[in-house]
Order: C-alpha cells, then sequence, then structure tokens
C-alpha cells in the first residue's frame, strides 16, 4: 500500500470519526440538556424535600402583583405541586444587605408557615455576613415554622432590637435584612394567599 492510499484510509476514518462525534452529540444534546436543567432546578429548590412535589415550580411561574414590599422586592413566585395540590409557594426575594444585594429563595406551606430559606445571591463581607451565603444554612434554618404573625411583628427583629432572632455573628446589617425580607415574604403570602395557591390546595 503506498503513501497516498494510506494517507486517504487515515483522512477517511477521520472524516467518519468526526461525523460519528457529531451524530452522537446532536441525538444526545437535548438529553445532555434536560439533565443538566434537572440539576439546576434540584440546586435551586433543594430547601424542598425531593419527594414533596412533582411538578417543575420554576416552569411555571407566576404572576405576582404588588412585587414592592416594606424592605424587600419579590422578583419571582413559584408553585410547587404534587398530585395537582398545592403544596409550596417559592417566592423570589431581593433585599439590600451590608455590602449589595441579597437574593433569597423562601419556601412557604399552604398555611403560611416556613418551610425553608436559601441564599441565591450575597456580596457580603466573608466569614462575617458571608455566611449567609452557606448551605445548608443553621441559621437560616432557626426560622422554619415560622409565619407572618408567629413570632408577633415585634419578635420579627434581631435580640438586640428586642426581637425574637439572634444574628448572624458580626453581621447585624445582613441579619436584619435578611429577617426583613423573610417576614415581607410570609406578610405577602398571607395578603395574597388566594391567588398564589390557585384552585389547587
Amino acid at each position: 500500500m503506498n503513501r497516498t492510499a494510506s494517507a486517504s484510509i487515515v483522512l477517511l476514518l477521520a472524516v467518519i470519526g468526526v461525523a460519528a462525534t457529531y451524530v452522537l452529540y446532536r441525538s444526545s444534546a437535548a438529553q445532555i440538556a434536560s439533565g443538566q436543567h434537572w440539576i439546576e432546578s434540584r440546586k435551586l429548590l433543594d430547601l424542598l424535600p425531593l419527594d414533596a412535589y412533582d411538578n417543575q415550580p420554576l416552569e411555571q411561574p407566576l404572576a405576582l402583583a404588588d412585587l414592592n414590599l416594606s424592605h424587600s422586592t419579590l422578583t419571582g413566585g413559584y408553585r410547587a405541586t404534587k398530585r395537582g395540590q398545592t403544596v409550596a409557594i417559592l417566592l423570589h426575594s431581593q433585599t439590600q444587605g451590608y455590602a449589595g444585594a441579597i437574593e433569597l429563595l423562601i419556601a412557604i406551606d399552604t398555611n403560611g408557615k416556613l418551610l425553608g430559606v436559601k441564599t441565591l445571591k450575597q456580596r457580603e463581607t466573608p466569614g462575617l455576613g458571608g455566611h449567609l451565603g452557606d448551605w445548608p444554612n443553621t441559621w437560616l434554618q432557626s426560622f422554619i415554622g415560622t409565619s407572618s404573625k408567629e413570632p408577633t411583628d415585634a419578635g420579627w427583629a434581631l435580640q438586640k432590637d428586642q426581637g425574637q432572632f439572634d444574628q448572624i455573628a458580626g453581621a447585624t446589617i445582613t441579619s436584619r435584612a435578611a429577617i426583613s425580607a423573610i417576614h415581607d415574604a410570609l406578610r405577602y403570602f398571607d395578603e395574597h394567599r388566594a391567588a398564589l395557591l390557585g384552585s389547587g390546595t
């Protein structure tokens, strides 16, 4: 076999290999994208147990009204359901911390009780307010089970402000911002309960 024939065979094999790779990529691209989307969604929604819902909440955003709250702004809302029944409302909240915007995902059950809070974005001081971004977050977990009225309005504050809650060590402003945003979200749920829950309750 001469050199030209060998080069032709190598070139043909290379073309076949590239073509096969392209076809394989094209045929599995949708599946890969779907898997990546599921992973990202699960990462965002991991404040809810995986078996608590069976829909894709992030693909069905709610139309929210009155988004500017007392201490925060709502930038989105989602409904988690199981077998067609609403099990939780997720509110995407933004507030101002010490060093910049803080974004929280706040999960509330159908009775208005807090199920969980996750920090999606923050720029607080590393080692201090930056702990707000830790996951899981022991400080944020301390709010689970609260509602807009439990504790009372006066209780929705730091202990140093005669309220009920401890603060993140060395991060008073960050702690106040998060507490106010969580309370805002719970009050918003109470005020818009029917619209948020829809008919599947």
